[in-house]
């Protein structure tokens, strides 16, 4: 496993593109409508996409303080289901994961 120091500074980097990804959507969200009809229904399309977007991105920042409370707690790559150790790849691949691979599914 990487080092824990580079795996919470990678996590909290994700965490701060979170963030700002999810201002922008709400900025955009907020935007005046514009007044053209077709121009409405096209910017409610995209306001729907971006809703979902936002909706997923918010439940990722939930996963990242998550991990990052387990990386306080020392329980930090450890599957919080079954307590086995979670693989590197895996958690290169998903650092906020609290599955190990045969409890994700």
């Amino acid at each position: 496993m990487a080092n824990i120091a580079e795996r919470r500074a990678q996590i909290e980097a994700r965490k701060a593109e979170l963030i700002a990804h999810i201002a922008e959507i709400r900025e955009t969200l907020e935007a005046p409508a514009p007044k053209d009809f077709a121009e409405r229904a096209s910017e409610r399309e995209d306001d729907e996409m971006l809703e979902h977007l936002g909706a997923a991105e918010a439940r990722e920042l939930r996963m990242i303080d998550a991990a990052l409370a387990r990386i306080d707690d020392g329980e930090y790559g450890y599957c919080v289901k079954c307590g086995a150790e979670i693989a590197k790849e895996r958690l290169d691949m998903l650092p906020a994961t609290p599955f190990c691979r045969r409890c994700a599914v």
